[in-house]
C-alpha cells in the first residue's frame, strides 16, 4: 500500500524508539523453570559458528537441535539481518520480539496522492484518517524480554548476538514444553505443542499451521548460507510424526472463520470491511460485484501495509477508508479476510486492475531493510495465492501476480503518485519457489527474451532514503536490478518521463529498475552487459555469465505494425465508445505519455478485451460490466505493466 507521493525519494515516517528496561530482577524467579542459565558472551560470527550455536543451545536447554533449527528457519531462514529488527520488532535468527524497543509505530496509509479506487467516473476519496492510538502490546511481540528473564542474558545481547539469540529461543521452547506438562524429550515428535506455542498465536488454527510448517521443514530438511555467510544444515527426517494432540492442552481460542475464502492449509479469520453509506450520498469502502460470473479475476496484487497489524485492522473497518481483500500477519502468517472475492476492493490505484484483481496486504514497511518479511508470512501468502490462482484460473507468473509497484497509473496525471510497495526487498525468487512455479532458464544463450533473475542474497544494489533522504540504506539482498543508458557503471540511469523527475537511487524510485521474474525483449548485448527495451528506450544492466542478473527465456512479444512510427501505451484496457450501453457514460481511452517506437519489442503477458465495471452508486442496481470488441495486449513496459491495442501491433515469438 506504500505511497511515494510525487517524490520518489521521499523519506518514510520517523520511527519512535522506546527502550524498556530488562526485567532482570524477576529472572531469579523464572530460572528454576529451566535450571541454571548458561553463561554467554558475545560471539564472533566470522567463521561459520551459527551451526555450533544451535548445538550448544539445544544441549543447554534440553531441546532437540533439529527442532530448534526448524523453528529458526521458519522464523528467519537463519538470517540475522545485521541485528536490525523486523516490522514486528523481531531480532536475530530466532526472531525474538521486543516491540516496545523496536516496532515502527508511524502509520503511512495516508501518505501519497494515489486514489486507491482509481476510477475517474467517481470522485477520488481522500478521507482524513487518524493513526490509531497505541494498543497494549500482545505477548507475541514481547518474546525477547521474556527470553531475557528466562536466561538472564541482557536484552541488548539477545538483540545483537546470534548465539545469545538462539539460546533465548531455546529457553522459550523449553519453557513452553514445561508449561504444557511435557518432559524435555530428545524426540522431535514430542515438541509439537511447544512449537505451536512458540508461534505466539492465540488461536488454535494459526498455532497448528505454524507447527505443521516447522514439522514440514523437519521432514524435508534444509541447507542454506545465511545473510552473514553462515552455512547452516538441517538433515531431513522424512518419517517424522508429531504428537498433535498436545495442542488441545494449549488453551487457545477458536478463530471466527465462518464465511472466509481461504485454503484449509492456512489459518484464516473474518474481519469484514464495512460496506455502508455516509455523508452526502457517499459510500465505502468497496463495491459489490458478482465475480467471476460477471467478469473474470485476472490478477493478484501483492502489497505491504506500511503499518502494524493492530492499526491496519482498525483502518480496514473504517467505512470512509479504502479496502483490500486480505491481510497477512508477519509474526505467524495469520490471514484476515476483509472483502469477498466476488466484490471489488479499492486497493491498487487503478480501477481496471481493481475490478480484475484480488489485493493482499502483508504486514511490513518497504523502505526499511530491517523490516524483513518472515518465512511464516511468505508461506502463508503462497498458500493463499495458490488457492486463489487455482480457484479463479490465474496464471502463476509475474504478468498476473503483480506487486503494487507493477500496477500502472491509469492516466498521465496519476503516474507520479502510484505506490511502490512491496519494494526492492520482497524476495520474489523465494516466493515463486513457494508457489511451486520457480523461475528458471527456458531458452538458449541467444534468446530474444530474458527473465530477470538475480541471486537475492548477493544482489545488493545501493538504495538511499530508507530512513533519511539521500542517506544510503543498510546493505541488503534485493530482487531488483538497476538499468543504465549505456554498458557502463558510470552511465546515467534510465529516466521515466511519466514521473517528471530525474532518476535517483532512492528506495521508492522505480524509474530505472527491473524485478525478479519480469520478462523483457533483448535489445542488444555487449560483453557482460545486456540491453532490453524498457519505457521506449534501450536500457542496459550487467549480466555476467558467472553472476547472471537474468536468464534466457522464450515468450511472445509485440512490435508496432509495419508503417507505424510508434504506437501509444495505455494504463488500462477500457472498451471502445460504441460498447457502452445507454445509461453508462463512456470512459475515455487516454494514452499515457509513453510510446513504443518502431523496431522495439515488449513481452506479452496476456490478451484481454476492453472492459469497464460501472459502479458509482451504493445500491448495485445500476452496476454494469461493459465488454468491448477491441482487444489489448498486457505488456511488461517498464517496472510497471501496461497495455497496447492489438490493432496497433504485430505479435511475434513463441509461447513458453
Amino acid at each position: 500500500m506504500r505511497g511515494s507521493a510525487t517524490d520518489p525519494t521521499s523519506t518514510p515516517g520517523h520511527r519512535r524508539l522506546r527502550r524498556t528496561a530488562v526485567p532482570l530482577a524477576s529472572a531469579a524467579l523464572l530460572l528454576p523453570l529451566l535450571g541454571a542459565a548458561p553463561a554467554h558472551t558475545a560471539t564472533d560470527f566470522s567463521a561459520n559458528r551459527l551451526q555450533q550455536a544451535f548445538a550448544t543451545a539445544a544441549a543447554d536447554y534440553h531441546v532437540p537441535q533439529s527442532v530448534l533449527l526448524a523453528v529458526s528457519y521458519l522464523q528467519s531462514r537463519w538470517d540475522r539481518h545485521g541485528g536490525a529488527p523486523s516490522v514486528t520488532g523481531g531480532y536475530g535468527p530466532m526472531h525474538l520480539t521486543d516491540a516496545r524497543t523496536a516496532i515502527a509505530t508511524a502509520e503511512h496509509f495516508t501518505e501519497g496522492t494515489e486514489d486507491a479506487r482509481g476510477d475517474t467516473a467517481r470522485a477520488a476519496l481522500h478521507p482524513t484518517v487518524e493513526a490509531p492510538a497505541d494498543s497494549a502490546v500482545p505477548a507475541r511481540l514481547r518474546t525477547l524480554p521474556r527470553a531475557a528473564e528466562l536466561t538472564g542474558i541482557p536484552a541488548a545481547e539477545l538483540r545483537t548476538d546470534p548465539a545469545a539469540n538462539v539460546a533465548g529461543g531455546a529457553a522459550l521452547l523449553a519453557a513452553a514444553q514445561k508449561e504444557l506438562g511435557e518432559p524435555p524429550s530428545a524426540d522431535p515428535a514430542d515438541w509439537y505443542g511447544a512449537v505451536a506455542r512458540f508461534s505466539g498465536a492465540d488461536d488454535t488454527a494459526t498455532a497448528a499451521t505454524y507447527a505443521d510448517d516447522v514439522y514440514d521443514v523437519l521432514r524435508t530438511g534444509e541447507e542454506r548460507t545465511t545473510d552473514d555467510g553462515q552455512l547452516v544444515t538441517l538433515a531431513a527426517e522424512p518419517g517424522l510424526t508429531a504428537d498433535t494432540a498436545q495442542l488441545e492442552r494449549a488453551g487457545l481460542r477458536t478463530l471466527p472463520t465462518e464465511g472466509t475464502e481461504c485454503p484449509k492449509s492456512v489459518s484464516c479469520e473474518s474481519v469484514p470491511a464495512p460496506y455502508s453509506e455516509f455523508g452526502d450520498n457517499d459510500y465505502g469502502n468497496h463495491d459489490l460485484g458478482d465475480r467471476p460470473a460477471s467478469q473474470s479475476i485476472k490478477y493478484i496484487v501483492i502489497h505491504d501495509t506500511e503499518g502494524s497489524w493492530d492499526g491496519v485492522m482498525k483502518l480496514i473497518q473504517d467505512p470512509t477508508y479504502v479496502s483490500w481483500n486480505y491481510t497477512i500477519r508477519s509474526t505467524d502468517g495469520l490471514i484476515a479476510q476483509h472483502v469477498k472475492a466476488k466484490d471489488v476492493a479499492w486497493h491498487a490505484g487503478n480501477w481496471y486492475v481493481n475490478a480484475k484483481s484480488v489485493g493482499i496486504e502483508h504486514e511490513g514497511f518497504l523502505a526499511q531493510p530491517d523490516a524483513w518479511y518472515t518465512e511464516a508470512m511468505y508461506r502463508s501468502s503462497a498458500r493463499l495465492v495458490r488457492y486463489l490462482a487455482r480457484t479463479y484460473d490465474i496464471p502463476l507468473d509475474r504478468q498476473h501476480i503483480l506487486g503494487h509497484d507493477n500496477v500502472p497509473g491509469p492516466t498521465a496525471s496519476t503516474i507520479p503518485g502510484m505506490h511502490t510497495d512491496p519494494g526492492p526487498y520482497w524476495d520474489w525468487r523465494h516466493y515463486f519457489r513457494l508457489l511451486g512455479h520457480p523461475f528458471h532458464r527456458t531458452a538458449g544463450p541467444h534468446s530474444a527474451v530474458v527473465t530477470i533473475l538475480p541471486d537475492y542474497a548477493s544482489n545488493q544494489p545501493v538504495y538511499t532514503g530508507c530512513t533519511t533522504r539521500g542517506e544510503p540504506c543498510t546493505a541488503h539482498g534485493s530482487s531488483e536490478v538497476r538499468l543504465r543508458t549505456d554498458h557502463d557503471e558510470t552511465a546515467p540511469l534510465i529516466k521515466d518521463i511519466g514521473l517528471k523527475t530525474d532518476p535517483t537511487d532512492g528506495v521508492n524510485d522505480l524509474s530505472s529498475r527491473v524485478s525478479t521474474g519480469q520478462q523483457y525483449a533483448v535489445a542488444d548485448r555487449w560483453g557482460d552487459w545486456t540491453a532490453i527495451w524498457y519505457l521506449g528506450q534501450k536500457a542496459w544492466f550487467r549480466n555476467p555469465p558467472k553472476e547472471p542478473a537474468a536468464v534466457p527465456a522464450r515468450g511472445l512479444v509485440v512490435t508496432p505494425r509495419d508503417g507505424l512510427a510508434s504506437v501509444p501505451v495505455y494504463g488500462r484496457a477500457y472498451p471502445e465508445k460504441e460498447a457502452y450501453p445507454a445509461g453508462v457514460p463512456a470512459q475515455s481511452v487516454v494514452a499515457l505519455p509513453y510510446t513504443i517506437p518502431a523496431g522495439q519489442k515488449y513481452v506479452v503477458g496476456d490478451e484481454v478485451p476492453g472492459e469497464y465495471y460501472y459502479a458509482v452508486t451504493f445500491t448495485p442496481d445500476s452496476h454494469r460490466v461493459v465488454v468491448g470488441k477491441e482487444l489489448y495486449y498486457e505488456i511488461q513496459y517498464g517496472h510497471r505493466v501496461a497495455f497496447v491495442r492489438s490493432a496497433d501491433v504485430t505479435l511475434e515469438g513463441s509461447a513458453r
